[in-house]
């Protein structure tokens, strides 16, 4: 990054080598320490290059002190406003609704095809805060963990989101297919694992749908229900960047999404949707073709 410090660009690439480090530590095992040791470091390095202003360092102490008002022996009314309080100010991290996190942009209005709407992408500080505060806190956030079914579920829930989605985008001639491997695919892809797909599918499928069926538990249709709100949610935050029709590919894909969460766990769900994420960028336009374009 031009103009930068030796001193800044060590911060920077300690902030992202813990912090890409902490999600597998935080989705794939139990080692909390490990986990919380990773952030600390991840986040210290964030706050000394500069990227963390008064408004993050106070969502980030609203964030443990709700990690402590959560769970028992606190009294259930306690606990059902700590829920509260974390649903609000979790969609408000993940739309980048917090002031203070400056999160830096690594790609540049990129066109991946001449044809294609130019592209930024930033490396965020605030949305993952809300899948690590998740999955430290709630073992049930997971769901169900069977390798078999979670292949299954995960590949499944790809294919059907894949057909259904990237299909209907191709009749209404939003994107066309255009293989593409360009420059940054590498940096696209690991951001969109490990900071999109795992942060939006534990908060949507592991949280709000995983919480709903458990709190439905009994109920004829209650892991119906569960998955229709949760992608129904999902689909309104699509709202700011595109409209009403991202409203609808969001809330359809969350419904694959949702599937596979119910049958295959956390895993199968983020399988699906990095999957879906992948195809989209690699073999059709991404993210969709500029108006009044033709292409064939």
């Amino acid at each position: 990054m031009p103009g930068r410090s030796l001193r800044g660009d060590s911060m920077f690439v300690l902030c992202w080598a813990a912090i890409f480090l902490a999600v597998p530590v935080t989705w794939l095992t139990e080692r909390r320490a490990i986990a919380v040791a990773l952030l600390v470091i991840g986040y210290g390095a964030a706050l000394v290059d500069g990227r963390l202003g008064a408004a993050a360092l106070a969502a980030i102490v609203v964030l443990l002190a709700l990690a402590y008002a959560v769970l028992p022996p606190r009294p259930p009314a306690v606990r059902r406003a700590a829920h509260a309080v974390f649903i609000v100010l979790g969609v408000a991290l993940i739309l980048h609704g917090v002031p203070g996190f400056h999160n830096p942009r690594v790609i540049h209005a990129e066109r991946f095809t001449p044809d294609a709407l130019p592209f930024s992408m930033y490396l965020n500080l605030d949305k993952p805060l809300v899948a690590f505060w998740l999955l430290l806190i709630f073992r049930w956030v997971r769901g169900p963990q069977n390798v078999t079914m979670t292949l299954v579920a995960g590949i499944g829930g790809w294919l059907l989101t894949a057909v259904v989605c990237l299909g209907a985008a191709v009749a209404l001639r939003l994107v066309v297919w255009e293989p593409k491997w360009p420059t940054d695919a590498w940096l696209f892809l690991l951001n969109n694992l490990l900071l999109v797909s795992f942060v939006e599918e534990a908060f949507f499928r592991g949280y709000l749908q995983g919480g709903m069926t458990r709190l439905l538990d009994g109920h004829r249709f209650g892991k119906t229900i569960a998955i229709v709100v949760a992608a129904v949610l999902f689909g309104l935050m699509h709202l700011p960047g595109g409209g009403g029709l991202w409203v609808v590919f969001g809330a359809v894909a969350g419904l694959g999404y949702g599937l596979a969460y119910r049958f295959g766990g956390l895993t199968a769900s983020v399988l699906a949707h990095f999957a879906l994420n992948v195809t989209h960028f690699l073999l059709f336009t991404y993210p969709m073709l500029q108006p009044g374009t033709h292409a064939v």
